[in-house]
């Protein structure tokens, strides 16, 4: 079982950076498979980024190039370092810890964008 806990939300002006941290308790943290998603208002939660338990990365077009996924499993921590935020990408944070059958879903972080 793995519990994630995500932080660092809050409201920014457009141009503005946050980092989002998401802390996971459980054993064996290096195994899994992270990744970020995004829901607005409305519409469909969507994947923002995600990092393999080797460590390859991938992210939607909308934020290449601005937001940056990284993990630290001596912390069981991964991150989503927001740069150059626009007031679309306003939305519910969620964490995901997957491997295999296993998949774990955070409770969400809010993130505003203010223009």
């Amino acid at each position: 079982q793995v519990q994630l806990v995500e932080s660092g939300g809050g409201l920014v002006q457009a141009g503005g950076s946050l980092r989002l941290s998401c802390a996971a308790s459980g054993s064996r943290f290096s195994i899994y498979a992270m990744g970020w998603y995004r829901q607005a208002p409305g519409k469909q939660r969507e994947l923002v980024a995600a990092i393999s338990s080797g460590g390859s990365t991938n992210y939607a077009d909308s934020v290449k190039g601005r937001f940056t996924i990284s993990r630290d499993n001596a912390k069981s921590t991964v991150y989503l370092q927001l740069d150059s935020l626009k007031p679309e990408d306003t939305a519910v944070y969620y964490c995901r810890a997957q491997r295999g059958a296993y998949d774990y879903w955070g409770q969400g972080t809010q993130v505003t964008v203010s223009s």
